[in-house]
């Protein structure tokens, strides 16, 4: 970035400045959602949330496939309202104890995730992407109309996130023939 700014002939001490301002903020945003998440975490340990967790998803009775599914639900609200940083750090933890006992592959489930937390970028109503693309738009376009065009992408990446449900090889493939 120094180098375009420079090409740019926009490299001064002020933009520096206001470039090391901006990383710090944000830097100490994350830094802020990791501790607040790791004291919760350690304390839903502590104090047996696991246990409870999995007592609680074993009396649904929907068994290991319904259990997916509602963590895929459970990550698609949660990828409505907050950055995927902190569901990273405040679901993974839960979730993925849970579906090692019920027989998942756990990389699998990774990449279930990661294709949820990508809808998140697209999802109304804090979607970043959503953002990204209202600061491009021309000012005419409101945001409604820009919510309105994000769900047919929305839709392609449930389709692709339900089709690597039900096909996990789709995932597994490919490091089952690198690794064995």
């Amino acid at each position: 970035s120094f180098i375009v700014a420079a090409l740019h002939g926009q490299l001064d001490w002020r933009t520096v400045r206001e470039a090391c301002i901006t990383t710090l903020k944000a830097s100490s945003m994350v830094i802020w959602i990791m501790f607040g998440a790791t004291i919760f975490v350690g304390l839903y340990v502590l104090e047996g949330g696991q246990a409870f967790v999995t007592g609680a998803l074993d009396a649904t009775g929907l068994g290991r496939w319904g259990i997916l599914i509602l963590m895929m639900v459970i990550l698609i609200i949660l990828g409505m309202f907050l950055d995927w940083v902190g569901i990273l750090l405040l679901a993974v933890p839960i979730f993925v104890p849970i579906i090692k006992s019920l027989g998942f592959d756990p990389l699998w489930f990774g990449v279930l995730y990661l294709v949820n937390m990508q809808m998140s970028f697209l999802s109304p109503p804090f979607g970043y992407a959503l953002f990204y693309l209202r600061g491009v738009a021309p000012p005419e376009i409101p945001m409604s109309e820009i919510f309105k065009s994000a769900l047919p992408f929305l839709m392609i990446q449930l389709i692709g996130l339900i089709l690597c449900m039900v096909f996990p090889e789709i995932i597994t493939w490919l490091p089952r023939q690198i690794y064995g």
